[in-house]
């Protein structure tokens, strides 16, 4: 989930979570499979002739379809909705689906979440055209989510399927060039425009219009396809729903929703759709853990994932010390020398446990990367190897099919088949050998496995992400306390100096303590000393405090030492010199 629950000004600030995905054949997705993993039901593809059975999944409390005003009625069952949108989508990479997860206030109940959803679904999707399908899931009462599936392709008053988009022509007239449609060219042809055709003139590539070609008996026309955008036009209702304006509808729409039932429940609590950063919160927020991770740390199995949010937990706290004691800092420069000397060293011990978060962060980021760099290159090639093993499966075994119907007396044609079946059967043989090593590199067994090590990729990626996000946010809070620690130091007055280093020195054993036990109490077992001596040393560089106090304190005693023991030139020779 994005951030954890705070207040503010009185007001409980709940979570709030909404993420919107498309769901599309290019990316490997299906509908169908979507909508019956939603729904916890057993729903076929037809348009691969798979059939997706979710039926054993638990959680889902609550499924319910909501057409638009032009729908058809008989879209209200699942299959027949959800077959509708996989038929017409014709192309290897459709976009087939909307999907919006949004998280469920845990302050209400299964009741009001219905109520809400309804609610939000009527005012954003259906007035709009769009047909929804929605499912409650709340496995264990912690993360009460909802799915919501959209449609992407407009419906007509008669509710058939528009199109998405339209091709555009480039057309000419003269200099002039402009974009037409099909239907748009027939009145344009009529006022002087023609379309452009690829010719090759010489060793280049030209369009021109057909009266241009007839000035170029030697250019050869190379294709009957006009020149058009790339895009073509997209449908005006398609293109609003695509919008940049619509998600922060959607987003606006649902706080809205959600804070009314609140509110209407007498409740504290709201959720904010808005960033962190467009809050003036500077925290990094939380990953989604899901109950699998839950359920590892519930059993003492420790998570990645769990791990990670209790890290991104310690970083905001670290950040909201660190403006705290920035503030302290400003205001002991109108106290005490021992008050000033205690902001320092607070502040210089929130920046050693700042770039000591940074360090760790940059190995856990480094060590990521290198798994990342080793297996997605062999699962990449266990994709293209299982590709060839399953082609030459379906080509062995159509040879197999046409050999039997072929004539026993024809021995010369069985020979052949014989041959490339024997072939086919060694170069599956060499293939599986080659999948079986790759199996052993990525420390797996079968096909199982091998997605179960896609997955973890994934989720590798994700943590990956959040990790460089962290690092932006730890990196520049640290530029700023070190920013004000300098000038901080640059105010002190120069008889002040050896008193507050002397101050200073007197606290350090005790608060580079309390940074060791912070620092042990979060990372557990993976606390490193080393590296929180490189820390230390690293701040110590930024703080221009490469020299140990002790050894400061040495030397201006030196100094005064020296002053001292010199020699007083009588004032009467000093009045002769003038």
């Amino acid at each position: 989930m994005p951030h954890d629950s705070a207040s503010k000004g009185g007001i409980h600030i709940a979570i709030y979570h909404l993420e919107a995905k498309i769901i599309s054949r290019g990316a490997g997705r299906s509908v169908v499979a979507a909508a019956a993993y939603a729904s916890c039901s057993r729903l076929y593809n037809d348009y691969d002739g798979i059939t997706h059975d979710y039926t054993r999944k638990r959680g889902c409390r609550y499924s319910e379809i909501f057409l638009s005003d032009t729908a058809p009625a008989q879209w209200k069952d699942r299959q027949t909705l959800w077959e509708a949108v996989e038929t017409v989508e014709k192309a290897k990479n459709s976009r087939l689906a909307r999907e919006l997860i949004v998280a469920l206030p845990i302050e209400l109940e299964l009741s009001d979440w219905k109520q809400i959803l309804r609610q939000f679904i009527k005012e954003q999707c259906t007035s709009k055209g769009m047909c929804a399908d929605v499912s409650i899931h709340d496995t264990d009462g912690h993360n009460p989510h909802a799915h919501i599936l959209l449609t992407v392709r407009p419906l007509d008053q008669a509710g058939h399927w528009q199109a998405k988009t339209q091709k555009e022509y480039l057309c000419r007239r003269g200099s002039e060039e402009q974009a037409f449609t099909a239907e748009e060219f027939l009145t344009a042809k009529q006022n002087g425009w023609e379309k452009q055709y690829p010719y090759q003139a010489g060793k280049k590539k030209v369009y021109l219009t057909p009266s241009e070609a007839q000035n170029h008996p030697d250019y050869i026309r190379t294709s009957k396809s006009p020149k058009s955008t790339r895009y073509g036009r997209q449908n005006p209702i398609s293109e609003v729903w695509n919008s940049e304006e619509q998600l922060l509808c959607w987003r606006k729409g649902w706080e809205n929703a959600v804070n009314l039932s609140l509110q209407q429940h007498q409740l504290s609590a709201r959720i904010d759709c808005r960033s962190n950063a467009d809050r003036g919160m500077e925290e990094q927020p939380t990953i989604h853990e899901g109950y699998h991770a839950r359920n590892l740390e519930a059993i003492g199995i420790p998570s990645a994932r769990c791990a990670l949010n209790r890290q991104i937990k310690e970083d905001n706290r670290l950040l909201k010390e660190l403006k705290v004691q920035v503030q302290k800092l400003t205001k002991a420069l109108k106290e005490s020398i021992p008050a000033i000397a205690s902001a320092l060293e607070s502040l210089r011990n929130r920046l050693v446990t700042l770039q000591y978060h940074v360090l760790h962060d940059t190995s856990q980021q480094r060590a990521i990367s290198e798994i990342l760099d080793k297996a997605i290159p062999l699962v990449k090639e266990y994709k293209s190897v299982q590709k060839k093993i399953t082609g030459k499966i379906s080509e062995k075994k159509a040879l197999q099919t046409e050999k039997k119907i072929c004539s026993p007396l024809k021995f010369l044609q069985i020979r052949q088949f014989n041959q490339k079946i024997a072939a086919l059967t060694e170069e599956i043989e060499e293939l599986k050998s080659r999948k079986a090593y790759l199996f052993s590199c990525l420390n797996c067994h079968n096909d199982s496995d091998m997605k179960a090590i896609q997955q973890k990729i994934e989720k590798m990626q994700d943590t990956q992400k959040h990790l460089k996000d962290q690092l932006v946010s730890l990196n520049e809070q640290k530029e700023t306390g070190t920013l004000n620690f300098l000038e901080t130091k640059e105010k002190i007055s120069p008889e002040d100096v050896d008193a507050v280093l002397e101050e200073r020195e007197k606290l350090r054993p005790e608060k580079m303590q309390e940074v060791r036990e912070r620092l042990e109490g979060t990372f557990q077992s993976a606390f490193r000393n080393d590296m929180l001596q490189k820390a230390e040393k690293i701040i110590n560089s930024e703080l221009q405090e490469t020299e140990s106090l002790h050894s400061v304190l040495y030397r201006l005693h030196q100094k005064e030492t020296a002053l001292k023991r010199q020699p007083r030139t009588p004032k009467h020779y000093k009045d002769q010199e003038r």
